[in-house]
């Protein structure tokens, strides 16, 4: 009876020892440390935006277009506000407002010129260099016609 009783201390003391061994190893010393996790870079998609061409007052079509931006891991997880609201608000502002696009032939759009206004207008709004590139991933022009559904 007295050997029965010692095993079950003995049982309850392993235990007990190994899982403050275990928590004391994940605390202090354990495989990962928590910041290396966070190093390098964060590719983030937008959603599509369907951005309105008008001309001659009427709508004669939408440029529709979809970005992914590089953010450093570490400053992504430290922001309070994540950046995606930014960099679409500043994308729809500077296609709708670009004279210079032509929306019958992008070919000859500069998107270099695009992307590089979006990154500094987002950086500028967010008052730190968040945004490291911003890619494209999607533009196309979609008349109005296609947009209709036929009869």
């Amino acid at each position: 009876m007295i050997r029965l009783l010692l095993t079950g201390l003995w049982v309850c003391i392993l235990t007990a020892g190994g899982s403050y061994a275990v928590a004391y190893w994940k605390e202090n010393g354990g495989l990962i440390h928590k910041d290396e996790y966070l190093d390098g870079l964060q590719y983030q998609k937008t959603r599509a935006l369907s951005v309105p061409m008008v001309e001659n007052g009427s709508v004669q079509g939408y440029i529709v277009a979809r970005f992914v931006y590089t953010v450093e891991a570490r400053t992504m997880h430290q922001l309070t506000v994540p950046p995606d609201p930014f960099v679409v608000d500043e994308a729809f502002r500077k296609i709708y407002a670009d004279d210079r696009l032509d929306f019958r032939k992008l070919a000859r759009y500069d998107l270099s010129i695009l992307t590089a206004a979006i990154k500094q207008r987002v950086n500028e709004r967010m008052q730190a260099d968040v945004i490291q590139d911003v890619l494209v991933e999607d533009f196309n022009y979609v008349s109005r016609e296609e947009f209709q559904p036929k009869p």
